[in-house]
């Protein structure tokens, strides 16, 4: 499973805005700038990501982005459906249909486990997990 640039980006883009703490809002091509993202397709993200909730903005001179919640409220399994959508390791999982072996085969049941197994870590972070782990204050505790 590979993920995608925006799912990459976006991710990188929220956790900026957790690491800012809510003190100001950021604006995009200071995030764009640290993140070594293009300030355009991160505009397209922050829609997203703003539609969803997860973020908000300010306008003016000194607008910019904050997070529209507190990074403990976040966890990186919204996140990451929000620009990603589901996880999915292969198509016979979500669609039996799809392979004629599938109610039968024991590589699909190592698939599913490992599909639960990245949703459960995803959904067992938040953000603040993420910014406390930048910070050196703990590290993140999950497991596969």
């Amino acid at each position: 499973m590979k993920l995608s640039t925006r799912t990459r980006y976006g991710m990188r883009a929220i956790i900026e805005l957790a690491e800012n703490d809510r003190k100001r809002p950021l604006q995009l091509k200071v995030i764009a700038q640290r993140q070594d993202i293009s300030a355009k397709y991160l505009e397209q993200l922050m829609v997203v990501l703003k539609s969803a909730g997860f973020v908000r903005s300010i306008r003016g001179a000194k607008g910019g982005y904050l997070l529209a919640k507190a990074p403990n409220q976040i966890k990186l399994s919204d996140i990451f459906h929000c620009l990603e959508g589901t996880v999915s390791t292969v198509e016979c999982i979500e669609n039996e249909d799809y392979c004629k072996r599938a109610a039968d085969c024991v590589a699909r049941q190592v698939w599913t486990q490992v599909q639960e197994a990245i949703e459960n870590v995803l959904q067992s972070i938040t953000l603040q997990d993420v910014v406390d782990r930048a910070k050196g204050d703990k590290a993140l505790d999950y497991q596969i």
